[in-house]
């Protein structure tokens, strides 16, 4: 693909985009900026200091931030360039381009296991020993990889892909263009459990899981249905590898959740919350819109909208920061502060 024709396919570009097309190279792959070769794309984001490596770089086009002085390296080493307000999400939409997926054919593998009640929606792909239960329903366009497994009465919308060995479990419920990765499971019981004289009575887990449109869950991470009603993820809601969601959790739009967290049970999310790695949410917090929680914080009871907290149990960031700074003095400040006490009359 020639680099004009890429160009024409990145929504930020227009016709007043700073941009030198030079020999208008043929692009056939992208890399990273350390590793890009003569036919390939790569791209620069705004803040680093990278005008050494754009200088090194043997790329045949890059993306670069709107930096003057960045644009004024790769005109003088000859490269072609495009100036953007966001080159990442520029790069993501180059790499759509540049390597186009193909979805498998629409049918259905003489392995797959198919109950006669199920219903199967139009141009669906069900690949080698794929079971689909009973009750289950496919909405058109449905791709379902080597050794899924849907329990009974599973519902995915149009659109839906799931990744080998996914599992989902009774009663779940996919929107439209969900994506389970990889060892995922959806819908498993809630850990509900009873303490009693004869020991932990198992609490039934009689609800459900519903992942709304666009949902996305990595791999080895699990959705736990609860006792009763339902755990929700919020329509765009992106899901990181290796991360827990007890039941009875809901979280709101646009929620991202990075690999390891853990969410307890009937915790709940606002819309847009980030959660960094290793995130522990304590039984029933209540997380505000837009809020941020640093790696490995604690998070026990309410955080409000907008807030960013770290550390555990998780306080403001800039008081963890300041907390942070005097922790390699603390055995200082304490033998000041025995010294103080044995010199006090």
């Amino acid at each position: 693909m020639r680099f004009s024709d890429l160009l024409s396919q990145l929504s930020e570009v227009t016709e007043s985009t700073p941009r030198e097309v030079g020999g208008d190279p043929e692009l056939l792959g992208a890399e990273s900026l350390e590793r890009a070769g003569a036919s390939q794309l790569s791209f620069l984001e705004a803040g680093h200091a990278l005008s050494l490596a754009l200088t090194a770089s043997a790329a045949a086009a890059v993306l670069l931030p709107l930096d003057p002085e960045l644009q004024e390296v790769a005109q003088a080493r000859g490269l072609a360039w495009v100036a953007l307000k966001d080159p990442r999400l520029a790069f993501a939409e180059a790499l759509e381009a540049l390597y186009p997926r193909t979805l498998p054919p629409a049918g259905i593998h003489a392995s797959a296991v198919v109950d006669p009640s199920a219903r199967i929606g139009e141009g669906v792909h069900l690949a080698a020993r794929v079971v689909v239960g009973a009750d289950c329903v496919l909405g058109a366009g449905c791709v379902l990889h080597p050794g899924v497994v849907l329990y009974e009465d599973v519902q995915l919308g149009e659109g839906c892909e799931l990744h080998a060995n996914a599992v989902l479990h009774p009663g779940s419920r996919l929107g439209r263009h969900c994506v389970v990765h990889s060892g995922a499971v959806i819908g498993s019981e809630g850990f509900g459990f009873v303490p009693s004289a004869q020991g932990w009575r198992k609490m039934p887990q009689t609800g459900q899981v519903v992942l709304e449109e666009g949902v996305e869950v990595g791999c080895g991470s699990t959705v736990d249905r609860p006792s009763v009603g339902e755990t929700r993820l919020g329509a765009g809601t992106k899901i990181d590898n290796l991360v827990h969601i007890g039941h009875g959790v809901v979280t709101g739009r646009g929620c991202a959740l990075a690999a390891q967290v853990g969410i307890a049970g009937g915790a709940r999310l606002g819309n847009g919350v980030i959660l960094a790695g290793q995130v522990g949410v304590a039984n029933k917090a209540v997380i505000g819109d837009r809020a941020i929680a640093s790696s490995k914080s604690g998070i026990h009871g309410e955080v409000g909208a907008g807030e960013v907290v770290s550390g555990y149990p998780a306080i403001p960031n800039r008081l963890w920061l300041r907390c942070s700074a005097a922790f390699s003095r603390l055995p200082e400040m304490a033998k000041t502060l025995r010294q103080l006490k044995a010199g006090s009359p």
